[in-house]
């Protein structure tokens, strides 16, 4: 006699919250220690990347630290809906540098059913506006230098950092 059993990986919108607080937190770090950002900038963008989560239509968040044109740090943020064999770790480890002249840039990236129709309903819920760049977010002038996985339940975003 043979068995067969199938696990169902769930989760819901609290598990999303869970793990995009701790990519607020981040991004939070991230202002507060370049100074290229307000705390009010951090939290809208914290804001707009948790919506686009809970809609399932967030694919990637790219936030790039440049010093005079120069790429000098970068984290992404990747939406994970199948965290198998991830564990969940606490925010931080993201004291990003002082530099001169500091930008820091955010890309964001749709899942497939992010069409047309959607930016235009979930537009007037955004607090931001965000539009279509050309910005390279390969960051191949800098090395992979880590990263942090957030989980709950079977949602993640894991976290990849880039350094010089």
């Amino acid at each position: 006699m043979s068995q067969t059993a199938t696990k169902t990986a769930t989760y819901t919108e609290a598990d999303i919250v869970k793990t995009t607080i701790c990519v607020r937190a981040d991004l939070m770090m991230i202002a507060d220690s370049t100074g290229a950002w307000t705390p009010e900038r951090a939290q809208n963008i914290a804001h707009d990347i948790e919506l686009l989560a809970k809609v399932g239509y967030l694919k990637q968040a790219d936030v790039m630290l440049y010093s005079n044109g120069a790429e000098v740090r970068a984290v992404r943020f990747v939406a994970n809906v199948a965290t198998g064999g991830l564990t969940s770790s606490r925010p931080g480890g993201v004291r990003w540098p002082r530099i001169a002249n500091p930008t820091l840039r955010v890309v964001l990236s749709y899942t497939g059913a992010y069409t047309d129709e959607a930016a235009a309903a979930i537009e007037p819920k955004l607090k931001l506006s965000w539009s279509a760049t050309s910005l390279d977010t390969s960051h191949a002038s800098l090395r992979l230098a880590g990263g942090r996985d957030y989980v709950s339940n079977s949602y993640g975003i894991q976290r990849k950092d880039w350094g010089e």
